[in-house]
């Protein structure tokens, strides 16, 4: 079968990057933190409550709600709506899906948002309930949560490529750096390469450092047409481009590559741009293997050369490959479902000049990733967006 090519997104925008900071534990629900997100997002755009007709909304911890509970909690009539439970990729698959809602019409302006709570036993009871295969096959013997799966992947990819403890520590060490100028991170200490390779030990090859921190916290967007924005005087940046991808190269023994390899060529060429032209990338940093991953995947670099990527390459605010440019949840933070949207509301500042101490000079074209939804051996979702500032 031949496969279609996609619509462009002419004359959609994103606007308003939204970020309620981060705290570690919170008595707040995961509804509080969205409601939060949602009166921010109105503030900011200058519009009311009422004009938002569209409603995209992600998190692990407000069950028994889904989306439609949220219109009645925060007086929304929506006439386009969606709840995406797809984790780390919940952001691209938002702007995917608000995106083609917009251009078709079906809604004027939709909110993407996610927030999660995080009590002191939130983390447990998210690990519990994640998914039918985690209940069954892994949990039950004292591995579930994130850290075994990716230690198993780590190790894999650590031996088949030639990555060593330093390549990774030099991401971490990067994101802490740049997190230092980010008033909203969590972690407010410089990170050294000795200290991260001192790390104590999670999950061998996981340490310490290589494990992102639950937290409460919430982030969001507007997705509208440009004709919209402009009436609004809302300064906006234009889509370009996205893929999203699951379950991909199933046939893998242990996961090497993602989802985004699959589509990496359409996602540059649909957007008239190369990796190259690149101003600023956020990708999905669960741990720093994985970020490792998508450089080559996202077509920095071939397969096998991440490790020397990194070596090659100043990641940090100031350096010539801006990488996770607010810390990164490695150092910000993982606010949930939030974690998914980090990245990309980040480049969302970028690319309108709002970023204030995290800003890259003369950033006007930037990628964001996704990644998640982790089943033992590998993770099932993944997405990329490149969006560009109005000045370009």
């Amino acid at each position: 079968m031949t496969k279609t090519l996609r619509a462009p997104y002419d004359g959609i925008v994103m606007a308003a990057p939204v970020t309620i900071p981060y705290v570690r534990y919170s008595v707040e629900s995961a509804q509080w933190w969205i409601g939060q997100a949602i009166r921010e997002l109105v503030t900011q755009a200058g519009i009311k409550v009422s004009d938002i007709d569209g409603l995209c909304v992600s998190s692990f911890t407000m069950g028994p709600d889904s989306g439609v509970g949220l219109t009645q909690h925060f007086g929304l009539c929506v006439r386009w709506l969606d709840t995406i439970p797809l984790g780390g990729a919940s952001a691209i698959a938002a702007l995917r899906r608000a995106a083609r809602a917009v251009q078709a019409h079906d809604a004027d302006i939709v909110a993407c948002v996610a927030g999660d709570a995080n009590h002191v036993d939130s983390f447990r009871l998210t690990l519990e309930n994640f998914s039918r295969f985690n209940q069954d096959a892994v949990y039950p013997y004292g591995a579930g949560g994130a850290n075994s799966s990716f230690a198993l992947i780590a190790r894999n990819y650590m031996r088949t490529y030639g990555v060593t403890r330093e390549d990774l520590g030099k991401i971490a060490v990067s994101q802490r750096a740049n997190a230092l100028r980010n008033p909203h991170a969590l972690m407010k200490s410089p990170l050294t390469m000795e200290q991260y390779l001192a790390a104590r030990p999670i999950s061998d090859p996981i340490h310490l450092f290589d494990c992102v921190m639950p937290c409460a916290g919430a982030e969001a967007f507007l997705v509208m047409r440009d004709d919209t924005a402009k009436s609004l005087g809302l300064p906006a940046a234009k889509l370009l481009s996205t893929i999203e991808r699951y379950n991909a190269f199933a046939e893998d023994p242990m996961q090497v590559r993602g989802g985004w390899a699959m589509d990496i060529d359409e996602l540059y060429a649909m957007a008239g741009v190369k990796p190259d032209d690149l101003d600023v990338v956020q990708t999905y940093d669960d741990y720093p293997v994985i970020v490792m991953m998508q450089f080559e995947d996202l077509g920095f670099c071939r397969k096998g050369e991440g490790a020397d990527f990194v070596r090659q390459h100043d990641l940090t605010i100031g350096g010539d490959f801006p990488h996770n440019v607010s810390g990164g949840q490695l150092s910000v933070g993982q606010a949930g479902a939030a974690g998914a949207y980090l990245g990309l509301v980040e480049g969302l500042r970028q690319v309108l000049g709002t970023a204030g101490p995290t800003q890259v000079k003369d950033a006007k074209l930037a990628l964001a990733s996704g990644f998640g939804m982790i089943n033992y051996d590998r993770g099932l979702a993944s997405g990329a967006a490149i969006f560009a500032g109005p000045s370009r």
